[in-house]
This record gives structure tokens, C-alpha cells and sequence, in this order.
């Protein structure tokens, strides 16, 4: 038994893979509709119900049903995993009835690259080394519902499962969206606060007299987005929310913030920062409480998953793949807790794509098949 006959097996499957792909994407699934999440999940555990797999699942009750699925449960070898999240960002029904397109080169739609593509090729790729008889290791695809929130939803219950699944691996590579031949080997921490500021009511013609919480809040986000390090410490306001029409001012308002950090002393500074401008009023009369809503840590560059990214090129050097170039993203990752944990890690090694997060999210059809290439190889030679 070769290598090469999974590199073949995953060619052979890919068609009927890119179908589901398509099948998933078009269950729409933002984080906060667990109908949706666990519905999107239904055909990967069909699937794995049909072949026999091993399946474990970590209900929610405001979030969709995390899981686990593995080949060779009870193989002596350290485990591979593999991991992705189903859950997306945007509204159902944004992307038009159905909510998928594809063309010749390209698939559209909500997470078709970030991250059910990469999910789908995960499950590819223990479909063909299930299919062409690998037995050696344990080969486990853990899949997150709650990502794209932080897990608050689950209060990070479902990230406790993930960690959990993934103890005593060797690898875990994460399936989040890829750009060009590159994985990441670093990824920002994300600190979000809500902050609630209390004014007094009045009518909206008198907004420039009182104590306007909406002009509170105004002067708290011109403050917050001065929060910029030439390390990359940034800090992005949402939405102010509150009030019921336009000819009255509310006597209390709220909005979040999304702050991104590199080191655990650039997050504490943020903290310190958040606070004082909580505490501090421009406008006299107004306060303001805080919330920290969630907090994700950063992956920082570590040895040991350098050390696992080299042993891949190596892999793909000698099975005829393209080498990846090591990268670095602004934004926040499960991948931080594997990290974290002590795991050897890697990043981003699912489907190429790109525009993620907008309505114009897309994927290139042919990086499929090469994503499971690149997650087979790795289970199969570590």
C-alpha cells in the first residue's frame, strides 16, 4: 500500500466531496441558529455513520452540537487530528435562494472557504485513507460550532471538548481558510467587552442639553479607537444599540468592541484602557458599566509547531506537493488553544479562498482536493 493510492482515492472522491461541499454551504448556519449549525452537520455524520466511524458528540444547548469523528479509534500510533468549525457570520437568506453558486473555477457562498470547505476536505481526506486501508494511527476530524463568536455561545464548552479530543496528537491542523501555498503559524488574541452606558431619557430636540448616553457612548468610541500599538494592539466599535424611535433620546445604550492583541501584556494594556474610559464621563451626568463578553488567546510562534510545519514540507517534498511558506493573520483562531495546550499545531491548511466574512466569499473548486492531499500525507507519514 502506497501513499500515491490515497493521493489518487482523494482525485476519485473529489467530485462527489465538492457536492457535498455544495450541500453543506447551502445550510445556512450562522453561529447563533444551532437549527442551522446542526443541520449543516448532518451530512458529515451521515457519512460517518455509513463507513462505521467513530463518533462522539458534545451537545449544546445554545450552540450547534460540537463532534468528533475518527478513523482507528483504537490504533496503537499518537493521533492526526483535523479540525474546522461550521458555523458562519452572515443573516440567513443574504446570500439569495439557494444560497451556493459555482462556476467553472470557483465555488460561492457562506463558509464555503471559511471554514465548511475546509471541514469537507478534512472529511475527504479520512475517507480516502479509510478507503485505501491506513490502520496505523488514530485519524480524528473534531469539528467546532461556535467558532466565529468565540465560543461564547458554548461558554467555550465546545473549545474544552476540542482540547480534549485532541490531548495526545501529534498534529493538529486546522482547516481555516488558506491564501496561495502558505499556512500560519501565528494569529492575534481577540478581548471583547460590551460597554453599557446609562444617561436620562428626554425628548430629541433637548440631545445637546442632558445627559445624552448616546452622546456618551459617542466620545467613548472616539477614545477606544485611538487604541493602536505599532505591535499591532487595534480596537474596532460596533453598532451603538438602544432606543425606540428617533424623536427621543434612550436613557441607556450599549456597544461592543473587538480588540486585537499579539502579547498577553498588550491584552492587559488594552484592559487597563477599557476600564478607565468606562470609569471617565465627558458627559456630565452619564456612567457606564463593562462586560467582558469573551477572550480568545493569541498563537504565539512556538517551537514545537515550527518543528511540525518543517516535518510537512518534508512530507510534501517527498510526495510531490508544494512546500508552504510560514504566515502570520490578524485574526483570532481555535488553533490558539491547541497551542496553547502544548499540541503541536499548524494553521490554515484548508481550502483556498478568500473575500470571507462578505458577501462575495469564495473558494477555488480544485483546492478541495489538494487540501485533503496536503491533511492525508501528514496523518499518513508522521
Amino acid at each position: 500500500m502506497k501513499m500515491q493510492n490515497v493521493l489518487k482515492k482523494i482525485d476519485e472522491l473529489a467530485d462527489s466531496y465538492i457536492e457535498l461541499w455544495q450541500e453543506v454551504c447551502n445550510i445556512e448556519s450562522p453561529t447563533a441558529y444551532k437549527q442551522g449549525v446542526d443541520a449543516a452537520c448532518q451530512p458529515l455524520l451521515r457519512i460517518a455513520k455509513e463507513r462505521g466511524w467513530d463518533i462522539r458528540m458534545c451537545p449544546q444547548k445554545n450552540a450547534g452540537d460540537a463532534f468528533s469523528i475518527t478513523i482507528n479509534p483504537d490504533a496503537a500510533a499518537a493521533p492526526v487530528v483535523f479540525s474546522g468549525h461550521m458555523d458562519t457570520v452572515h443573516p440567513v437568506g443574504l446570500f439569495g435562494m439557494p444560497a451556493v453558486r459555482m462556476d467553472e473555477e470557483k465555488i460561492y457562498g457562506p463558509g464555503v472557504a471559511d471554514c465548511k470547505g475546509g471541514v469537507v476536505a478534512a472529511l475527504l481526506a479520512l475517507d480516502a485513507l479509510w478507503q485505501c486501508g491506513f490502520v496505523r494511527r488514530p485519524v480524528k476530524l473534531v469539528v467546532q460550532t461556535d467558532e466565529e463568536t468565540s465560543s461564547e455561545n458554548s461558554g467555550l464548552k465546545t473549545i474544552d471538548f476540542m482540547v480534549e479530543e485532541s490531548k495526545d496528537a501529534v498534529a493538529f491542523l486546522n482547516a481555516e481558510t488558506m491564501c496561495g501555498n502558505t499556512a500560519v503559524l501565528i494569529r492575534k488574541g481577540i478581548l471583547r467587552y460590551r460597554f453599557t452606558v446609562h444617561g436620562k431619557a428626554m425628548h430629541g430636540s433637548k440631545c445637546t442639553e442632558g445627559a445624552s448616553a448616546i452622546c456618551e457612548a459617542a466620545h467613548k468610541i472616539i477614545e477606544l479607537e485611538k487604541m493602536k500599538d505599532p505591535k499591532g494592539l487595534t480596537c474596532n466599535c460596533g453598532v451603538i444599540s438602544g432606543g425606540t424611535t428617533v424623536n427621543s433620546v434612550p436613557d441607556r445604550c450599549s456597544f461592543e468592541v473587538d480588540i486585537r492583541f499579539a502579547t498577553m501584556e498588550e491584552c492587559r494594556e488594552a484592559e487597563v484602557i477599557c476600564h478607565k474610559i468606562a470609569e471617565e464621563s465627558t458627559v456630565a451626568g452619564c456612567t457606564c458599566t463593562l462586560e467582558q463578553i469573551s477572550l480568545r488567546p493569541g498563537m504565539p510562534l512556538v517551537d514545537r509547531n515550527v518543528a511540525l510545519f518543517d516535518k510537512m514540507n518534508t512530507i510534501y517534498a517527498q510526495c510531490g506537493l508544494p512546500q508552504l511558506t510560514a504566515t502570520s493573520r490578524p485574526s483570532g483562531s481555535d488553533a490558539a488553544y491547541t497551542t496553547q495546550a502544548g499540541i503541536p499545531t499548524v494553521d490554515n491548511v484548508g481550502v483556498d479562498g478568500g473575500e470571507i466574512h462578505s458577501i462575495r466569499e469564495f473558494a477555488y473548486l480544485d483546492s478541495l482536493a489538494a487540501s485533503a492531499k496536503r491533511l492525508a500525507t501528514v496523518a499518513w507519514s508522521l
